[in-house]
């Protein structure tokens, strides 16, 4: 066993760290959640579509609701299928491997050069790409049963039921799109990750860093529509 890790044991270290960076991060943010809803543009979604589920079923909005979880349909399809198309690239360039590794490993100066390196990287970045296609697929599935269930009618005296079984549905298909677009960001690292473990957590840091700021809820500007409409603010401050 030891002469199985002996040789990857730099860059599966450099893995394990990329890794709890990554998930290190999702946490926080999931910490922060927890006391302020909408201090990410998930948490702020999440919300928008309970509220919009409730819009539709009570207001009847049935094409509404038909072209916008198409939308999401179509949306979750093409990432599911990018990944597939991903993942079969990939067992081509398995083939490969021997031949790959030493355009890889040009800029290498302390991970592995050995060629069961490249198959262990290989297999690491084909699974990521399995989790994000399994991640889009049980949305695609969810959204396709929430097209059905946003235009049931309820039963009588269940109607807030019936609401909050649909929001839930829709809330839990948005958090299977949105687990495989981490898995999608995630892969930008394993990529690095060919050329050199470094390579790697240079782009976990950098991937954390841009994530941080591009899914914070941006800070309400209460006059940013104050020449249309008075009171624009409608979310509380941060």
């Amino acid at each position: 066993m030891h002469d199985f890790f002996a040789p990857h044991l730099l860059d599966l270290l450099c893995l394990a760290v990329s890794a709890g960076l990554f998930t290190f991060y999702h946490l926080y943010v999931r910490h922060k959640l927890k006391a302020n809803p909408t201090y990410s543009l998930y948490g702020a979604t999440t919300i928008a579509r309970t509220a919009w589920v409730v819009n539709v079923m009570e207001e009847k909005n049935d094409i509404l609701a038909v072209q916008t979880l198409r939308n999401s349909t179509m949306a979750a399809t093409f990432l599911a299928s990018t990944s597939i198309l991903l993942a079969v690239g990939l067992l081509t360039l398995s083939g490969q491997a021997d031949k790959l590794g030493e355009t890889w490993h040009a800029m290498n100066l302390f991970g592995s050069r050995a060629e069961s390196t490249i198959t262990l990287k290989l297999l690491i970045i084909l699974g990521n790409l399995f989790i994000a296609f399994f991640n889009f697929s049980f949305a695609i599935r969810l959204f396709s049963h929430v097209g059905f269930l946003i235009n049931t009618p309820p039963e009588e005296g269940s109607y807030g039921a019936s609401i909050t079984f649909v929001a839930m549905e829709l809330n839990k298909a948005g958090g299977y799109f949105h687990m495989g677009m981490r898995a999608y960001y995630f892969l930008v690292p394993l990529i690095f990750w060919l050329f050199s473990p470094l390579f790697m957590l240079a782009a976990t840091v950098t991937l954390v860093l841009i994530m941080s700021r591009i899914e914070r809820t941006p800070d309400l500007d209460c006059e940013y529509l104050g020449t249309l409409f008075h009171n624009s603010c409608t979310l509380p401050r941060k």
